[in-house]
C-alpha cells in the first residue's frame, strides 16, 4: 500500500529522480495523443479489425530493415504502405466482406514476417521482440521528434477532416452527395492509423500498439457523446493507463509496455462497470410516464 502510505516515493520520485522514467512518460503521453485521435474514428466506424490488421501488416518491413541494417521506422512505413494499398484494391474489386478480405491480407503479411525471422540471416541480427513488445524505457531523443510529429500529422489530419470523417462515419451516400470524397476520406484514414502504428511500435510494441488504439477511445465512448470530448476523455483515459502502467512497472519490475497495455484495458473494464451501475441506477430513478412518480418510488409504494 505504499501508494497511499507514501504518494511521494510511489507517484513522484521515479519520474523526479530518473531521466529515462522521464522519458518513457513522455514517450507514452504521445503515443496515447497519436492512438486516441486515430483511435476514435476506429472505433466509432467499427474498423478495430482492420486496425489489428494494419498493426501486424508492419512486421515484415521491420523484420527486413533490421535485417538488411536500415532504420526499422522505413521498413515500417513501407509495408505499411503496401498494407494499406493491398486493403484498397482488396475491398475495391472483391466481391466478399470486408473482414474476409482483410483477413487473408493480414495472414498473408503475418506469415511472411514469421517466415523472415525465421530465416538464418535473421538470427544472426538479434532479437526482434523489443520491437514486437516495446521498449519504452529505451527511447531517446530521436524516437520523441519522430513520435511528436506523428501525433501532430494525426492532430491536422483529424482536424482537417473531421468533417468528411464525421459523416462518413453515420452515411458515406450522404458523404458523397455533399461531396466530401468519401473514398478519399477513408484512404487519409488508413494513411493515418499506419502513421499512429509506426510511429509506436518502438515504444509500446508492434502487438501492443493495438490496446492503445481501441482500449482508451472504446472507454471514451461509454462516457462521452460528441466526437471530439471523446477524443479529449480517450487521451485522459490513455495517459492515466500510461503513468499507472509505468509506475507499476517500475515498482514491481514488469515489462513496461504490457503493463500500459493491461492497465489500458483495465481501465476499460472499470468504466464499462461504472457506465452499468449508472445506467442501472438511472432505470430505478427515472420517473414513470404520466405519473411523475419514479419507478422506484412506485415498486416501493406497492409494498405491503
Amino acid at each position: 500500500m505504499e501508494f497511499l502510505t507514501d504518494p511521494w516515493g510511489w507517484w513522484i520520485a521515479p519520474f523526479a529522480d530518473n531521466q529515462f522514467m522521464r522519458d518513457a512518460l513522455l514517450a507514452g503521453i504521445l503515443t496515447v495523443i497519436t492512438t486516441s485521435l486515430v483511435g476514435t474514428w476506429v472505433v466509432l466506424r467499427g474498423m478495430s479489425f482492420l486496425g489489428d490488421a494494419l498493426a501486424h501488416g508492419v512486421l515484415p518491413g521491420i523484420a527486413i530493415a533490421f535485417i538488411i541494417g536500415v532504420d526499422t521506422t522505413i521498413g515500417a512505413f513501407f509495408a505499411a504502405g503496401a498494407m494499406v494499398f493491398g486493403i484498397s484494391v482488396i475491398r475495391r474489386y472483391s466481391p466478399l466482406p470486408d473482414d474476409t478480405s482483410i483477413g487473408v491480407l493480414f495472414v498473408g503479411f503475418l506469415a511472411l514476417a514469421v517466415v523472415i525471422m525465421s530465416t538464418q540471416q535473421a538470427s544472426y541480427v538479434g532479437d526482434l521482440n523489443r520491437f514486437l513488445f516495446g521498449s519504452i524505457t529505451g527511447v531517446d531523443h530521436a524516437d520523441l521528434v519522430r513520435q511528436a510529429i506523428a501525433a501532430l500529422i494525426a492532430l491536422v489530419g483529424v482536424v482537417v477532416l473531421y468533417r468528411a470523417f464525421l459523416v462518413m462515419t453515420f452515411d458515406a451516400s450522404l458523404a458523397r452527395m455533399l461531396g466530401l470524397r468519401p473514398g478519399f476520406a477513408q484512404w487519409a484514414l488508413l494513411v493515418l492509423l499506419a502513421v499512429s502504428i509506426v510511429s509506436s511500435f518502438k515504444s509500446v510494441g508492434n502487438l501492443l500498439v493495438f490496446a492503445f488504439l481501441v482500449a482508451p477511445p472504446a472507454a471514451a465512448t461509454l462516457i462521452a457523446r460528441r466526437v471530439p470530448v471523446i477524443m479529449v476523455v480517450s487521451v485522459l483515459l490513455g495517459t492515466l493507463a500510461t503513468v499507472v502502467g509505468i509506475l507499476i512497472s517500475y515498482h514491481f519490475d514488469s515489462a513496461t509496455s504490457a503493463t500500459m497495455a493491461l492497465c489500458s484495458v483495465v481501465l476499460f473494464f472499470v468504466v464499462l462497470a461504472g457506465s452499468a451501475v449508472s445506467r442501472a441506477w438511472s432505470s430505478r430513478v427515472t420517473p414513470v410516464p404520466g405519473t411523475g412518480v419514479t419507478r422506484q418510488g412506485r415498486q416501493s409504494a406497492q409494498r405491503p
